[in-house]
């Protein structure tokens, strides 16, 4: 008893300083999210709504990435526990073969049918033009972000967590930077608006690849080696296709059912969208420390894991699980704290003003249900190496529930957008029974690593 209270204060201490950095990480990311509504609130609403729409593509992207790097972070941080550098290697190699040719894939349908992809989530004429040349110069941001993605991964798994946020700290300050200039023609460059944010972000990513060439080359942990790509290794593949096709399908399933919400939400006029698209800025602010107690969960326990420290990783869970509900719980009052200052500052119509005050109200509880399914189905789950169950739960809930219900409501019902809105809040807390049932039982607690020459 008196050895487990004695290690309290260390473990909170190296949670944290694994949690800090990526913290940090997700704030300087909402932070970028806001920047592109306040400098995009002065070309107008349609611009919003707009971006808004066209970077869910980003959005699926980054959830297909987020995927292949937690399933490469799965088996890394457990080969970490056995200072196995070689196989996180070969790990990152397989992880990168897949994240370059999906993002090649994306790139060419914007680069070539950008308003068909615009048409998917609006028949607003304006929207789509809008659109169409943001999705044709932010393309080439998709190829980038593909390879500095799973390296960054990379080095978290390894806990170089500060590298990792430093790398996105840059492009993301320069990607401000860049928007203010292409957004509003600073420095002699052209007003280019709504393009002027794409052409930003491909930008701050190129040079955000360079810098993790660069970090790589003198790094002694884990190199960036593009030759991995081609390494064979039947081991490692098998288990990483193992890991990683549930956490890719489970995050693609997650995010293209919440690209879902905003092709419901975009049929039902642009008011909603240009709330939603603030609500979705302060949610960001919002969750940043239950997005980060995830991050480190899977990296803290899976090490332990890695190590066979079994009861550790049992004890440290539930540690873990009481962070993330304070983490939710201070989420919430945050919305409620700064919705006032949001409210006064937003330049919408007074329908979209409307709105989004009653979707603030909503995100202030909705951000608890995040919390803790972040947690344990991103985090504690995918430590233990099983990302099968998150998918069959998000599936279930997102497909069979959420989706269906938003449709049949927005569609069949014809309820007033607030309404629906409010229906698709629910799903987070749908399959809390089934998430906390599946934590208790630690069906998740298993040790991944093999021989694998």
């Amino acid at each position: 008893m008196n050895a487990n209270v004695n290690k309290h204060p260390l473990f909170y201490r190296q949670i944290f300083s694994l949690t800090m950095p990526i913290v940090i990480q997700n704030l300087l990311s909402a932070a970028v999210s806001s920047a592109d509504v306040i400098m995009l609130n002065s070309v107008g609403q349609s611009a919003i709504s707009a971006v808004s729409l066209a970077s869910q593509y980003s959005s699926v992207l980054f959830m297909f990435f987020f995927g292949l790097g937690t399933g490469a972070t799965m088996l890394s941080a457990q080969y970490w526990g056995k200072k196995d550098v070689h196989a996180i290697e070969l790990v990152e190699g397989i992880a990168l073969r897949f994240s370059i040719i999906v993002s090649t894939l994306f790139a060419l349908c914007a680069l070539t049918i950008p308003e068909l992809m615009m048409r998917l989530f609006t028949n607003d004429t304006e929207l789509i033009s809008l659109g169409v040349p943001y999705l044709r110069v932010v393309c080439f941001s998709y190829i980038f972000w593909s390879i500095s993605e799973i390296y960054l991964a990379s080095l978290r798994s390894v806990e170089r967590v500060s590298i990792s946020t430093a790398l996105n700290a840059l492009a993301l300050v320069l990607n401000v930077i860049l928007n203010a200039v292409f957004i509003f023609g600073l420095l002699g460059a052209p007003k280019l608006g709504v393009t002027g944010v794409a052409l930003a972000t491909s930008i701050s990513r190129g040079i955000q690849l360079i810098c993790c060439i660069a970090v790589s080359h003198f790094s002694k942990n884990v190199k960036l080696r593009f030759s991995y790509i081609f390494v064979r290794n039947k081991v490692l593949f098998q288990d990483f296709l193992k890991l990683s096709i549930p956490a890719v399908a489970n995050d693609l399933v997650w995010s293209t059912a919440f690209s879902m919400y905003s092709v419901i939400l975009g049929h039902m006029g642009t008011d909603i969208v240009a709330a939603n698209s603030i609500v979705v800025v302060v949610r960001n602010f919002a969750t940043v420390f239950c997005y980060g107690f995830a991050g480190a969960s899977t990296i803290w326990l899976g090490k332990q894991i890695g190590q066979n420290d079994m009861e550790g990783a049992r004890r440290d869970s539930k540690r873990l699980m009481v962070l993330t509900l304070i983490a939710g719980a201070v989420g919430g009052v945050i919305v409620l704290s700064i919705s006032p200052f949001v409210l006064k500052n937003a330049s919408l119509t007074s329908q979209a003003m409307h709105y989004l005050k009653y979707m603030l109200l909503m995100n202030s509880y909705y951000i608890m249900g995040i919390s803790v399914n972040s947690l344990l189905i991103s985090g504690v789950f995918r430590a233990g190496g099983d990302s099968r169950f998150g998918f069959i739960c998000d599936t279930i809930d997102m497909w069979c529930y959420a989706v269906p219900l938003g449709f049949f409501s927005a569609f069949v019902l014809k309820l007033p957008p607030l309404w629906v809105y409010f229906l698709l809040c629910t799903d987070e807390f749908v399959k809390w029974p089934w998430v906390i049932k599946h934590f208790r039982s630690y069906k998740w607690l298993n040790n991944i690593t093999k021989e694998y020459e």
